[in-house]
């Protein structure tokens, strides 16, 4: 696909990034990088955002429906988060020592989530979830770890995604499954099962480039007995999801027990905070399990993770999030339906995906996403999106409004 303004809607964005890829490897990195939502058709580059809304550095205004992939769950610059965060800045960040509000905020996680009893921080989810591996190794005594299939669970070395860089000897312990494969898991646990320190798992899948999948019932079933049955302990990933979908923690709405669950995303609403919480029997282990950083104790991020999760709790976002979600992605299903069209939307409310139905190459859901962020609505074709506290009916209406001409584009080009 091309940009239909010849360059010029992006034109501030293409001059840094030709500027970022002389002193920056691969110019922007990681899933921020344009390359994977729509390479000339999406901005490059952040000016401001406040709310529902962003800007990049050429002007242009979305409504935006990633919410900074994830973590921005009550709006940008949320006026109590960010008072709460100045009233810490006054007293400082960075100190020699962690402030009173990391035991603050490890006894309210407590208090929310009913299976923990501690809780440590750090600053992303890789970090939490890598040594939350390594505590299930250290109170296990074993190296195996199974994980789903298309899952993603950060950058550590037993989970990344990509291979470069990486040795064998770096993923011999980890094996993976299908989700929702009962007897998949099975078989596994029972060539694997002595050796298996820990299964990782998500409240429902999302994976890149696919549409979200719900847990079966049966298959939550399966997971429990089968950790019970071999002593493996059960990791919850809910890095992405927690405080959206319940703010007891994304385990109670799934019926799972996890022994350990780690939060990052929506915990400080934009502020660079991540935490792992446990059950008392992997205290002893988590205390032997080296665990530092320069700025995991970092307190203004903590002051913005409490008033987060105070107003998450008082204003129960969560079925808000779901409400304002369901509204947004009945909206599309019409709109759709209007151009003949057919789209499925997958995954919770609060964090829906939608495709095309009967496609596999996503060419509709890339078409449909570059006309939508010309119109001024950032949407991703290849990962889930995000609904915010801060998006109102209002917005919603507007957003379906200027995603019209997206799904007409798409009409236009693949079913004329």
């Amino acid at each position: 696909m091309t940009d239909p303004t010849g360059g010029r809607r992006y034109r501030k964005s293409m001059e840094l990034f030709s500027r970022a890829c002389q002193v920056i490897p691969g110019g922007i990195y990681g899933h921020t990088t344009p390359a994977l939502v729509a390479p000339t058709a999406s901005p490059y580059y952040a000016s401001h955002a406040r709310g529902c809304r962003y800007w990049d550095v050429d002007g242009n205004d979305y409504i935006d429906f990633m919410c900074a992939y994830g973590p921005v769950v009550l709006g940008y610059l949320h006026p109590e988060v960010e008072e709460a965060a100045a009233r810490q800045r006054r007293s400082g960040n960075c100190f020699n020592h962690p402030s009173a509000l990391m035991v603050e905020l490890a006894e309210r996680l407590i208090e929310l989530i009913d299976f923990a009893d501690w809780a440590v921080f750090a600053k992303n989810g890789s970090d939490v979830m890598t040594w939350s591996v390594r505590v299930a190794r250290e109170h296990t005594g074993r190296p195996k770890v199974f994980m789903v299939d298309g899952a993603y669970h950060g950058i550590g070395s037993w989970c990344t995604p990509e291979d470069a860089g990486l040795t064998v000897e770096d993923r011999a312990h980890t094996h993976k499954f299908r989700w929702n494969d009962r007897e998949g898991l099975k078989e596994l646990f029972s060539r694997h099962g002595e050796s298996c320190a820990a299964l990782v798992l998500t409240p429902f899948h999302h994976p890149l480039f696919g549409d979200s999948q719900m847990l079966d019932p049966a298959f939550v079933d399966a997971v429990h007995a089968q950790c019970e049955h071999y002593g493996a302990m059960l990791i919850l990933d809910d890095i992405r999801a927690g405080f959206r979908l319940d703010v007891h923690g994304s385990h109670r709405p799934f019926g799972l027990r996890p022994d350990i669950a780690c939060y990052c995303k929506a915990l400080g609403n934009g502020y660079e905070i991540s935490a792992a919480v446990g059950r008392h029997e992997l205290k002893l282990a988590a205390s032997e399990v080296y665990f530092t950083g320069s700025f995991f104790g970092s307190s203004v991020a903590m002051a913005a993770a409490m008033a987060t999760l105070n107003i998450i709790e008082r204003d129960e976002v969560p079925a808000r999030l779901a409400a304002t979600g369901e509204a947004f992605c009945r909206g599309l299903v019409t709109l759709a339906e209007q151009y003949g069209l057919e789209v499925k939307l997958s995954g919770p409310p609060a964090m829906p995906f939608m495709t095309f139905a009967n496609e596999s190459n996503f060419h509709r859901s890339q078409q449909f996403v570059e006309t939508a962020l010309a119109a001024g609505v950032f949407l991703h074709p290849h990962h889930n999106w995000f609904i915010s506290n801060a998006h109102e009916d209002a917005d919603v209406a507007q957003a379906l409004q200027r995603v019209r001409p997206a799904f007409a584009s798409v009409k236009e080009l693949f079913d004329c």
